[in-house]
């Protein structure tokens, strides 16, 4: 289990930061962009969730994302070496894949076909993960340009996560949306 007794511990003033296996990086590296946009998706479904009470088989697929999206940050903080750890670092694995299709498959099945795009609109919760979304496929985003970066490696798990993540997110806004009936269209053309 983790533990933090002191917040501040002033190693970062010079611009660095440590990665779980020690190694200290910049803030600005592509590792270090990528598992902070995991935490600022966590926090975005954290504010969705201030609109999820009701909404209690969403909550609850929320709550397991949160904690996952701690353990993929975690994974992205320690990244493989020829080392072999003193410990087992955390990674995401493909049942936590398996269970977030699920999830969609289970939110999706009542929802009508879309025959066009939907604006990220409608209720609170909607509009919220509908940010989420957008911040998880910047996450992606981060992630693949990371795996691509040589001397780097991303889990092919890790990155099927977060690409179903941003599914998830965009089904879980329309199952919030009424189940679809309050999603707001996209008009093509609509104001020329």
């Amino acid at each position: 289990m983790v533990k933090l007794n002191k917040i501040y511990t002033r190693t970062g003033d010079d611009g660095t930061t440590a990665l779980v296996s020690g190694p200290r990086r910049v803030k600005h590296d592509l590792r270090v962009e990528a598992y902070g946009t995991i935490d600022e998706t966590n926090s975005a479904i954290g504010v969705a969730r201030l609109h999820t009470a009701g909404l209690h088989q969403l909550d609850a697929m929320l709550v397991l994302i949160q904690n996952d999206l701690f353990d993929l940050g975690a994974d992205l903080a320690t990244p493989e070496t020829d080392e072999p750890p003193a410990y087992e670092p955390l990674r995401i694995v493909e049942s936590q894949v398996d269970r977030l299709e699920q999830d969609i498959d289970r939110l999706n099945a009542d929802l009508a076909p879309l025959k066009s795009f939907v604006l990220p609109a409608g209720s609170p919760a909607a509009a919220h993960l509908h940010l989420a979304r957008t911040v998880a496929r910047r996450a992606e985003r981060l992630m693949v340009a990371l795996a691509r970066s040589e001397g780097e490696a991303v889990s092919a798990a890790a990155l099927k996560y977060v690409n179903r993540l941003s599914d998830f997110l965009f089904v879980a806004a329309r199952h919030a949306n009424d189940g679809g009936k309050a999603d707001v269209l996209w008009a093509p053309g609509k104001n020329r």
